[in-house]
């Protein structure tokens, strides 16, 4: 018997089977094969039809059951990680009245930035814990002021997880995690924010129902079977955003866990149930998969927009053939790189250095003595530098570190990189291979509350292997201290 994970991204969906006994990835599908289309009227926004991820997913189960020859009979759950922030509004029959606004639309940055001042930082701090920025609050505010008609026909708003929930059951519901992710749950006082509710003059009934993140949330009905190829009542048993999805995957629920990834971007995600907002104006707060009311869960978001795009630069811009060579090359330099300093911040603006757009900066280059060895080595060095820069952030805001866990991806893999964050965050780095469909589907258990069982999964299945601090980490500390006198000078003109 099997539970079946979905993983709902911007540029595809990715579908998983895993064993109910025994945690085991028995394989995982991507729809489509080449990358989902997102639509841009004007700069800065970016919008996708809800519909065409109903397709790729029902594409997606169908392949996946004929690749390894199973019967929706045997599928036993559900489990759903979806893109966070979206905003998904749709009418008294369920239909969508206009296409998602999703996560990386910038049009309602205005409308966030106004409420945070007009509300006083000091009550959206101590309430929703960050500032209502570019979320899915303000999103549906903009569509208020600026869609009226379509407004007045809107019956739910939901999550895009909730509406593809709603597309197999009929069911529209969303979690607490869910509505703290669109800045619409009250932390002080446990319910839904509807301080921000009334300030934006949104429609309270518009709030779906409220389910555990970990439950029988709803069934597939005789529709969605028909549409999806699964069984009438197979139960969603669990639904998150992608990156409390990612902790979990990572074995990330208990506070001094740290989840990382290092993809194109990166991203460090902090368990803690301290509810601090000290830094919400650069780091995000939401609710953890299993936050309870009595017993507060919280992930801390760092962001990192210049991250392993930096390294992929110098791939395509240095005379090399492969990250695995520029790994090599850069092995053969000093820590600290002769003094060269990269500072890899040239994919936007950082959200961790309040906005500011400094871009990517190579500095104490010497022509004579510096080779394109230095260069690599530097820019190790300079990505693995502001994910430490990144975790002091989070310590100020509370963050306790036990032990971060993060994906087998590219960053991770350099070994330079890895030994880096290692030994100056002073914790042990532990290696997964995994991913948000597997982690979605193994989640699904979780509705009988068995964790040991799932972390055990995680650790027979996924564990490759762990990267412990350096005992000599003083050359480390230096080509730190080097590094962010470098950020500071330029971050200061």
């Amino acid at each position: 018997m099997y539970y079946l994970g979905l993983d709902i991204g911007s540029s595809s969906i990715k579908v998983a089977i895993v064993s109910i006994e025994t945690g085991e990835s028995i394989g995982v599908v991507q729809e489509p094969k080449t990358e989902m289309s997102m639509l841009a009227i004007k700069n800065g926004w970016a919008e996708q039809n809800p519909e065409d991820w109903w397709q790729y997913i029902c594409k997606g189960i169908l392949a996946i059951k004929e690749k390894y020859n199973i019967s929706e009979d045997q599928i036993k759950g559900i489990g759903i990680s979806y893109q966070m922030h979206g905003l998904v509004i749709v009418d008294k029959q369920g239909k969508p009245l206009r296409k998602s606004i999703i996560w990386c639309d910038s049009r309602a940055v205005h409308i966030g930035n106004t409420a945070f001042n007009e509300i006083g930082e000091q009550k959206c701090v101590a309430h929703v814990l960050n500032s209502p920025a570019n979320f899915t609050a303000s999103k549906l505010k903009w569509v208020k002021e600026n869609e009226p008609e379509i407004y007045k026909k809107i019956y739910k708003f939901m999550l895009p997880g909730d509406y593809i929930a709603y597309k197999f059951s009929n069911v529209i519901n969303t979690t607490i995690s869910g509505l703290s992710e669109g800045i619409l749950w009250d932390f002080k006082n446990d319910t839904v924010a509807n301080f921000l509710l009334e300030y934006y003059g949104l429609d309270s009934c518009l709030v779906p129902d409220i389910v555990d993140t970990f439950s029988n949330q709803s069934q597939v009905d005789k529709q969605g079977a028909k549409e999806s190829g699964l069984a009438v009542g197979t139960p969603i048993f669990y639904r998150a955003g992608d990156q409390p999805n990612n902790a979990l995957s990572l074995n990330v629920l208990n506070p001094g866990e740290v989840a990382a990834t290092g993809g194109t971007s990166g991203v460090v995600y902090a368990v803690t149930n301290n509810l601090s907002g000290k830094e919400s104006t650069r780091v995000n707060n939401f609710a953890h998969v299993n936050y309870h009311k009595n017993a507060p869960v919280l992930g801390k978001l760092l962001n990192i927009n210049g991250a392993g795009i930096q390294y992929r630069w110098l791939l395509n811009n240095l005379a090399v053939s492969s990250y695995e060579e520029m790994n090599t090359l850069a092995g053969k330099i000093p820590i600290g790189s002769d003094g060269v300093c990269v500072i890899p911040f040239g994919n936007g603006a950082e959200r961790m250095l309040n906005n500011k757009e400094v871009g990517t900066r190579i500095v104490n280059l010497n022509l004579n003595n510096h080779t394109k060895a230095h260069i690599c080595r530097a820019a190790l060095e300079g990505i693995a530098f502001s994910f430490v820069y990144g975790m002091d952030i989070l310590k100020s805001d509370g963050i306790k570190v036990n032990v971060m866990r993060a994906g087998n991806d590219n960053l991770f893999r350099a070994k330079i990189f890895a030994d880096t964050v290692a030994t100056l965050i002073e914790h042990e780095i532990e290696i997964y291979n995994t991913t948000g469909a597997i982690g979605a589907a193994r989640a699904s258990h979780l509705h009988l509350g068995d964790f040991k069982k799932f972390s055990k999964s995680i650790m027979d299945n996924d564990y490759v292997m762990s990267y412990s601090p350096l005992k000599n980490k003083k050359s480390y500390i230096n080509a730190y201290e080097n590094w962010k006198k470098e950020l500071k000078l330029i971050s200061n003109k």
